[in-house]
């Protein structure tokens, strides 16, 4: 992966009094930035910061807020600033009740305790293969601890959940995974 460059943009108004009218027009202070990816892991970037190039200003017309601050990057880029160290999920799947196929109703349960920072993806699987359909997700919360906690739901039709050999919530955060399986066969 490239690492891409952003900049950052400090924003106040100062006065123009060109013909003697007083008009704001916004300026910035102009610091860049740099994303370098960070080895051993590839998807995660070391973020530079560069010198101040600024003040730049626009013409009038351009839109702006006072004293706003704004980060640019590529798109699809997700910048996390850490305020504690990373913690991986605690990942638990929860198999069916015995009775649960017999109310004509199949739902595992695949929950994710105290990790830290909150963005993961999970990815539900029947017999090794990717399962997308019944799938929910919940969005991570934060727990009292500042960590976070999520859970994922598949449902299946009973029939469905007895054909398989086994299901498996796969569990991914920051560049680790953990999975999770649990086979029909033993919750019987």
């Amino acid at each position: 992966l490239q690492g891409c460059g952003g900049t950052c943009l400090r924003q106040y108004r100062h006065r123009d009094t060109t013909g003697g009218l007083a008009t704001p027009l916004p300026c910035a202070w102009v610091r860049a930035y740099t994303l370098q990816p960070c080895a051993p892991h590839p998807s995660r970037f070391l973020l530079q910061r560069g010198s101040w190039t600024g003040p730049r200003c626009w013409p009038r017309g351009f839109q702006s807020k006072h004293t706003s601050l704004k980060h640019v990057f590529g798109s699809g880029t997700l910048l996390t600033v850490l305020g504690q160290p990373e913690a991986a999920p605690s990942v638990t799947l929860f198999p069916l009740s015995s009775e649960e196929p017999q109310a004509n109703k199949a739902t595992l349960v695949c929950l994710m305790n105290d990790f830290y920072p909150g963005s993961l993806t999970v990815t539900w699987k029947a017999d090794g293969n990717p399962v997308t359909q019944g799938v929910e997700m919940n969005t991570p919360s934060k727990q009292s601890n500042s960590k976070y906690a999520a859970s994922s739901y598949l449902s299946l039709m009973p029939e469905k959940w007895r054909s398989r050999r086994s299901y498996s919530c796969q569990v991914t955060h920051e560049g680790s995974t953990v999975e999770k399986t649990v086979a029909p066969a033993e919750c019987s």
